[in-house]
């Protein structure tokens, strides 16, 4: 079995595969103040929960944008699994290709899913990914990276909102069914949520216009159904495509 670990900035995405199949995932929030053997033991359990072999891994791979998680999140794949990690851009080239030059190399978390989304969905195509951050890359017909955005995510703009406003309270992320709302969590979500989907259907058609016409849209992350679910720009939500892209990298490897 393969291990993989998305290390994003809220939570730690642990996916487990035997062969090409998915058989299980979970999450951790992400707490650099966490000791290896605290994550050894939180690993365990899980692995005890959902009855997957612990001693059946026989490797991990880890995509990080986090460098304070990586000292004891190796350190617990070291001591409970007997295993030493590859890490995405230091032991491994994720191998996508770039269709612009410049110093500045793309985040690995990025640069994973632009993978697997090549390989799953073909270019060209437009990838967002919506979590702490709203990333949005895009591929062209070749399979080559041509470039993106980067916006505060949903949950950020929210906070930001609710935390800089003395009188409005903090509310669920949710999709209300109109603007025009009477209450003032309605009239948040409505502004907050609704808004934020119209700021990424605008960053969508910019996007398919610099790219010289149609794509598919591919969308992945946490918030990914939130979004998706009141915007028909997007075609395709695929939450474990961070997954498939370690898995991919990792069996291009080895």
């Amino acid at each position: 079995m393969l291990l993989t670990i998305d290390v994003g900035n809220t939570n730690l995405c642990f996916g487990v595969y035997e062969g090409e199949t998915l058989k299980g995932s979970f999450r951790l929030s992400t707490d650099p103040g966490r000791t290896a053997d605290e994550l050894g033991l939180l690993l365990c359990g899980y692995f005890q929960r959902f009855s997957l072999p612990l001693d059946k891994v026989e490797d991990v791979i880890i995509s990080s944008v986090v460098p304070q998680v990586m000292g004891p999140l190796e350190g617990a794949v070291s001591a409970y699994l007997g295993r030493r990690a590859l890490v995405v851009d230091r032991d491994v080239d994720p191998g996508l290709k770039m269709a612009v030059e410049g110093k500045e190399r793309l985040g690995s978390d990025r640069s994973v899913a632009c993978v697997a989304a090549v390989r799953k969905y073909g270019g060209p195509c437009l990838l967002l990914d919506f979590g702490t951050a709203t990333t949005l890359d895009a591929i062209n017909e070749e399979g080559a990276y041509l470039g993106g955005c980067i916006a505060p995510g949903l949950g950020l703009s929210m906070n930001a909102l609710t935390q800089g406003a003395a009188l409005l309270p903090q509310v669920e992320l949710a999709c209300p069914g109109k603007v025009l709302d009477c209450t003032t969590v309605g009239q948040i979500q409505a502004g907050v949520v609704l808004g934020y989907v119209g700021a990424m259907e605008y960053l969508i058609r910019r996007a398919r216009e610099e790219m010289g016409g149609v794509c598919r849209v591919i969308a992945t992350g946490g918030l990914a159904e939130l979004i998706a679910g009141s915007t028909d720009l997007i075609q395709v939500v695929d939450k474990d495509l961070m997954f498939e892209g370690l898995r991919l990298i990792y069996q291009r490897r080895k």
